[in-house]
């Protein structure tokens, strides 16, 4: 075996195979062979458990501290010869290529996430969907599919979700069963185990774009039309305050990151999210993230608090990943405070429910405020609202974008100026539509134009569809 610079196996041992001291002397008897039979299933299982057990006595028999510090491309090698060995005494009958897969499936034991890193890796894949350990859902292009990737047992699952929540400083047991977490990429990662999962372990992952998407590339995809790209970059350059509304999958996040390449490189800019997953292209970004209370219950640090902390440190905009609480006050207190452009998503399924639970929110903080006051400090805070669907083709749209310009009495006023009108669904299931302007010209387009900012007129033709 070549070690290169280091060596896998622990100091004084003469063999990656010598037996253990716990393991009784004299030869073992050699194992059934493992070879495929007509139940296709059986074979699978009876492979993945060969797997887990070949990688448990690898673990054994390997310097971890030595593994760490390898290259991938040094520590492969060592590993087929060792997988090739322990493949040989437990006689399974694999060809090269199978061998090979034998391989990557230890490995990605060994330093991944074992059956989900294959899926983890593959870029037509947007979620991960995890119902207990005998079933792995995929999605791909807005459709959910059956992957063939499986865990051997409940306690295999349950080892890999505990390995994911301690790498960012969570847990999840018995006394606090659900968890948000994300992986080292930046993926969001769910979690619900027993006794609130009561079939088993459910773990959902929205895996992160290892490329953000721009404007342009949501204009190409037809997720909005050129016209409403040119409205909301001019917006967001003109420190418009937007929120940014959606069902759960809808594309919230996507259109955050999307909106935030048009904030100036000179302005100072705060993160607050549960799980950090922001990808904010601008040099001067702070990025700060909950906390989850430990094992005795204390240490929790709430958005409401990083949203009030971030008001000391000289924001020129706070970007709130998601408002879900109390912190809704805070984040509309500093939009009201000279932190104009700061933008946040919130889960609704129109421009007005959204406004509707943003009310509720606040209410949450336990201020006395009456309804014309709350509306009021609403209407004053927010400018812009962008709805996004995602259709039952799957497909993730901005179904609408509407200006609140005021309030009326203790109703706030709204006016739409894009929308997506649907036409049909063809016998594929895909959507047909088109977007259309209402004809309402934005009034913060004059306040756009003292600040040298210009917006077409033709883009609010209605005649005009895209």
């Amino acid at each position: 075996m070549s070690l290169g610079r280091f060596s896998l196996l622990r100091k004084g041992a003469a063999s990656p195979l010598e037996p253990r001291p716990e393991q009784p002397a004299g030869p073992a008897p050699a194992p059934a062979a493992l070879a495929p039979v007509s139940d296709g299933s059986d074979f699978k299982q009876r492979l993945l458990e060969a797997k887990l057990r070949i990688h448990g006595r690898i673990i054994d028999e390997i310097n971890l501290a030595n593994m760490d510090k390898m290259p991938l491309k040094e520590l492969r090698p060592q590993i087929h010869e060792l997988v090739a060995q322990h493949v040989s005494n437990e006689r399974i009958v694999l060809n090269a290529n199978e061998l090979e897969q034998f391989v990557d499936d230890i490995l990605n034991e060994m330093t991944g996430l074992g059956p989900i890193e294959p899926l983890l890796k593959d870029g037509s894949v947007n979620d991960i969907l995890i119902n207990t350990h005998k079933q792995i859902y995929v999605e791909r292009r807005g459709v959910l599919e059956l992957s063939d990737a499986r865990f051997k047992d409940e306690a295999h699952l349950l080892r890999i979700i505990n390995k994911i929540v301690s790498t960012v400083g969570r847990r999840v047991d018995e006394s606090q069963p659900m968890c948000d977490a994300r992986l080292l990429d930046g993926s969001r990662v769910n979690v619900a185990i027993k006794p609130v999962a009561v079939d088993g372990p459910l773990v959902s992952i929205r895996k992160f774009s290892k490329r953000p998407y721009s404007m342009e590339k949501l204009v190409e995809m037809n997720s909005l039309s050129r016209e409403m790209a040119a409205l909301l970059s001019a917006a967001v350059q003109g420190r418009v305050t937007v929120l940014v509304s959606g069902g759960t999958g809808s594309g919230k996040t996507t259109m955050l990151n999307a909106l935030s390449t048009y904030i100036s490189p000179k302005e100072r800019l705060i993160t607050i999210e549960d799980a950090a997953e922001l990808q904010l292209q601008q040099p001067h970004v702070g990025r700060m993230e909950t906390r989850p209370p430990n094992i005795e219950g204390k240490g929790e640090i709430r958005q409401r608090e990083l949203v009030k902390n971030a008001l000391r440190m000289r924001p020129d905009r706070i970007i709130v990943g998601e408002c879900r609480g109390e912190e809704a006050f805070d984040m509309l207190q500093a939009m009201n405070t000279g932190h104009e452009g700061s933008m946040t998503t919130i889960h609704a399924n129109t421009a007005r429910d959204a406004l509707s639970r943003l009310e509720q929110m606040i209410g949450m903080a336990g201020y006395p405020m009456t309804i014309l006051s709350l509306r009021s400090q609403i209407a004053a805070a927010i400018r812009l609202v962008i709805q996004l669907q995602r259709l039952s083709d799957g497909k993730r749209r901005i179904v609408s974008v509407s200006e609140i310009t005021g309030i009326e009495g203790d109703v706030i006023q709204m006016q739409e100026i894009y929308r997506f009108n649907r036409i049909a669904t063809l016998e594929d299931g895909s959507i047909q539509g088109s977007f259309q302007a209402t004809g309402v010209r934005p009034k913060f387009l004059a306040e756009l134009a003292t600040r040298g900012i210009t917006v077409p007129s033709g883009n609010f033709d209605p005649a005009k569809v895209h």
